[in-house]
């Protein structure tokens, strides 16, 4: 026999009028007291996809504060714009949260009241358990955990395009500069890097692989790693960078120690901000439709059935500029 918000009300010792306001996210009620209804609902196996009906009248988009910052704006940026974009065409209204694992994350969406949650860029796996007991349809962007539904650049076959590339140019010696490795998208993006090195036999080499910490100063700590492979007795030929903010601040610290690029060292990025055609020289990278990860993000939870788990990927094109070869035709 189903079990009932009576049943649950039994349980907890509370009124109906508290279960019900606890389970629709309603204001008024503790976290605690909010928490006790939904452990109860969980152990007596209450069907929280009942909770999932009604038309999507407003969304809300968050950002986890790590991503909240200049370098991760190209990006995350354009993504939120397509967002907006597909939700004013739908009539829905989105709401921009930039939220952390330290804070009362269920009580800053509550102030929004959304009926769906967009998640755009990494999330701790617990943090991303507590919004889905909300019983609110989700999608990920930019992220992928088994059992939720996602959206993504292809970021493995991106990364093994970007090393073939270097490969193809005449580079023995490619480094990488990546970022926290529990990041899925940076985690796919060295392995398509070790793929390419792999296919072409050629050794993947660990001191030629730094991992650049997310830090409240990251373009300095990127120029320190960079100077660092510099240092080495067999310095990189050419770098792959996990994104194109780290591949202008590399490419700024290889200009300032007197390299020739690409002549003496060829540079590649990701992501294909607005920034990477504007550099000097123009910086190679793989181009990633960030409008349309934020539209198709909004379109696949307008379409999401109940209990359904989805994982699209996008298509990325590899960019060829300056950064990374001397061959390109002059330009008029």
């Amino acid at each position: 026999m189903p079990i009932t918000i009576r049943d649950l009300a039994k349980a907890t010792g509370l009124s109906l009028g508290t279960i019900s306001r606890a389970l629709k996210n309603q204001a008024g009620l503790t976290e605690s007291t909010r928490e006790r209804v939904f452990d109860a609902a969980r152990s007596l196996g209450y069907d929280l996809s009942k909770l999932k009906t009604g038309r999507i009248r407003r969304i809300a988009f968050l950002l986890h504060r790590q991503h909240n910052t200049l370098s991760s704006s190209p990006f995350f940026s354009p993504v939120l714009h397509g967002a907006e974009a597909a939700c004013r065409r739908e009539g829905i209204a989105l709401s921009f949260v930039a939220v952390g694992p330290a804070e009362p994350v269920m009580e800053q969406i509550r102030v929004h009241q959304p009926d769906a949650i967009l998640c755009a860029g990494f999330f701790e796996p617990e943090l991303l358990q507590a919004l889905r007991v909300s019983g609110k349809p989700m999608v990920l962007i930019d992220m992928q955990l088994a059992g939720y539904t996602s959206i993504n650049p292809d970021n493995r076959l991106g990364g093994y395009l970007a090393t073939r590339h270097l490969i193809k140019t005449g580079r023995k010696r490619i480094a990488m500069l990546s970022g926290p490795a529990a990041h899925y998208s940076i985690q796919e993006r060295v392995h398509g890097f070790r793929k390419a090195l792999f296919d072409s036999k050629m050794l993947a080499n660990p001191e030629l692989e730094i991992a650049i910490p997310h830090h409240a100063n990251e373009e300095q700590t990127v120029k320190r790693a960079m100077r660092s492979l510099l240092a080495l007795s067999q310095p990189p030929d050419a770098v792959f960078c996990y994104n194109d903010s780290t591949a202008l601040s590399a490419m700024q610290t290889c200009l300032e120690a007197g390299l020739k690029i690409p002549h003496d060292i060829a540079i590649i990025g990701f992501d294909d901000i607005s920034a990477a055609a504007k550099s000097n020289p123009p910086l190679s990278s793989l181009r990633v439709d960030k409008e349309a990860l934020g539209a198709e993000g909004v379109a696949m939870l307008l379409r999401k059935a109940q209990d359904e788990v989805v994982e699209k990927i996008l298509s990325v094109q590899l960019v060829v500029r300056e950064s990374s070869t001397d061959d390109l035709p002059l330009r008029s």
